[in-house]
């Protein structure tokens, strides 16, 4: 009784740190927007190397020693770094130039989905009923929130990219957060992301500082959207696993819909409201049923 109470609030503070990390990336989406104009590369590497050190640094601050990664571990952090961060940004910006955003995050927002299936297959398992009609829900209610779009090709390839990327970005992390922890994963990636980035921008962009928009711009991405947000993401991953902390990737556009619409940049309509009553249901059948069944992560 003692041990499924607390696993029970152990799970609760996970999905709270999740879903708190997936709310910040997408709030975070207006704010990517002020770095439009400012070298990609140069942005991104600083973004991932000042998120990196500051890891470093709170590690440091609570006395903890991270574990070095094992050349086992390598592929998987490269390949986070390569796909999961850079690669996620550059193609989701890069997609925006041939479809409509919406067209965009509704592609993107198939990940749950993708985790919800993939997962347990990966693991030998069967997928979780509930998990993936949660997962489907979450799709849907995107789909309406976002809205769709005009799109051509190009716009659907890269959407299509960063989607994998995306999900990437969790399942690469399945077998190394259990072994070094997500504190350890989330500050190895940001160092490595952040030496790829900023080594392509000293070779392809001019160099210049950024304006103190674009530095703001920059710290709050490096501090709340890297390190906190991958943090409190990769500690809901090691705890109730990449299938359902999938779903919560919903929350992400909802989060950057209601910021624009804070910002005065979009208007509420009823379908931005259903969609995202439906996400708010996906999200609570792919969770808490799984919780109640007993599920857990691979």
């Amino acid at each position: 009784m003692i041990t499924t109470g607390v696993r029970y609030r152990a799970e609760r503070a996970a999905i709270a740190g999740a879903a708190v990390a997936a709310a910040a990336v997408g709030a975070a989406v207006p704010v990517n927007g002020l770095l439009r104009d400012y070298p990609m590369w140069t942005g991104q590497g600083f973004r991932y190397a000042l998120a990196g050190v500051l890891l470093l640094g709170w590690a440091r601050f609570r006395g903890r020693s991270l574990p070095l990664p094992r050349v086992r571990d390598l592929p998987a952090l490269a390949g986070l770094a390569v796909s999961g961060m850079l690669g996620f940004s550059l193609l989701q910006i890069h997609a925006q130039r041939y479809a409509d955003p919406g067209f965009v995050a509704a592609v993107v927002g198939a990940g749950p989905l993708l985790l919800g299936l993939v997962t347990p297959l990966l693991a030998r398992r069967c997928p979780s009923p509930p998990v993936v009609a949660g997962a489907a829900l979450v799709v849907s209610g995107i789909a309406v929130l976002s809205g769709g779009g005009a799109w051509r090709a190009a716009g659907l390839v890269l959407s299509v990219g960063s989607l994998l990327c995306e999900a990437s970005f969790t399942l690469l992390a399945v077998g190394v957060v259990a072994r070094l922890g997500g504190l350890a994963v989330s500050t190895w990636c940001c160092l490595i992301a952040g030496g790829i980035g900023l080594a392509a921008g000293a070779a392809t962009e001019p160099l210049r500082p950024p304006a103190a928009v674009e530095l703001t711009a920059l710290l709050v991405v490096a501090v709340v959207v890297t390190a906190v947000a991958f943090c409190l993401w990769y500690h809901g991953l090691a705890v109730l696993g990449a299938d359902r902390v999938g779903v919560l990737i919903g929350l992400m556009p909802v989060s950057g819909f209601a910021v624009a619409v804070v910002l005065g940049v979009q208007q509420p309509t009823p379908a931005a409201a259903a969609g995202t009553a439906v996400v708010a249901a996906g999200c609570v059948l792919g969770l808490r049923r799984g919780r109640e069944a007993g599920g857990h992560g691979p």
